[in-house]
């Protein structure tokens, strides 16, 4: 048996082909591709895989582009399920004023932080927080009952930057370095981005444990999450593909 997961984000589409639809099953392929190349999946990445037994994504880049997936898709002959947010799940409580109109993203990846707390103590989970670095930054808090208490949304790094772009004269420059101090208009912008974001979290950080007494668990995935692994202040851990293991949980208890 096999089981296929899929992320469709704002920018990209990510896929991983797992042995099975569990929690720690073994991943035997993985790949990602830009929405504009989506039609290309079944030709270039789908094709030479065995057909999985069955798959769960989410997608938050609209119908027309989950449509255009479900068409290849159908070479396989599986069957799609998309994750729509729900009041509970995977025992998270979803506190979102109206829990359907949480990303199906942020609860996937919500789901996977609360696996990961439940890991490190499965009697005395940690509260946890859930942070997607993407194209948008999104900052997920959960307490030790399991209750997402809710969560910030902000720009990305390249959001940030290409609004800077078209709103002031000047300051369309190459990439800069994170400085403490920085002394030229790249580093500036790298590191005001860099700073904005990682201040979101540490604040966040610091309500969540005022919140509920306990030091939280922090954890970080996404596709820019790597200009972050250099602010050394966030006791961060990195988790490659959170999203997915929020879907293998999901799909656990289909």
């Amino acid at each position: 048996m096999s089981f296929l997961v899929i992320d469709i984000g704002n920018t990209r589409l990510k896929w991983g082909l797992y042995s099975q639809g569990l929690p720690g099953a073994t991943l035997l392929a993985h790949a990602a591709v830009v929405l504009e190349d989506i039609d290309h999946l079944w030709t270039q990445e789908w094709q030479a895989l065995a057909a999985p037994d069955a798959m769960l994504g989410c997608v938050v880049a609209g119908d027309a582009i989950k449509r255009r997936v479900e068409e290849q898709l159908a070479n396989w002959g599986v069957k799609p399920r998309w994750v729509v947010s729900s009041a509970r799940a995977s025992g998270v409580v979803n506190g979102y004023e109206h829990p359907a109109r949480l990303g199906a993203d942020r609860w996937a990846a919500i789901i996977g932080a609360r696996q990961r707390a439940l890991q490190v103590s499965a009697d005395a989970p940690p509260p946890v927080l859930a942070v997607m670095v993407g194209t948008a930054v999104t900052v997920d808090a959960v307490d030790v009952q399991g209750r997402f208490l809710g969560g910030l949304i902000m720009p990305g790094f390249g959001l940030m930057y290409r609004a800077l772009e078209s709103g002031t004269a000047g300051l369309k420059v190459p990439t800069g370095e994170v400085h403490d101090f920085p002394t030229n208009t790249s580093d500036a912008l790298m590191s005001g981005g860099t700073d904005a974001i990682a201040g979101a979290i540490e604040r966040s950080l610091r309500r969540l444990q005022q919140h509920t007494g306990r030091e939280p668990l922090l954890v970080m995935s996404g596709g820019a999450v790597s200009r972050l692994a250099h602010v050394t202040e966030l006791p961060v851990r990195v988790v490659e593909n959170l999203i997915f293991e929020g879907l293998l949980t999901l799909a656990s208890e289909a």
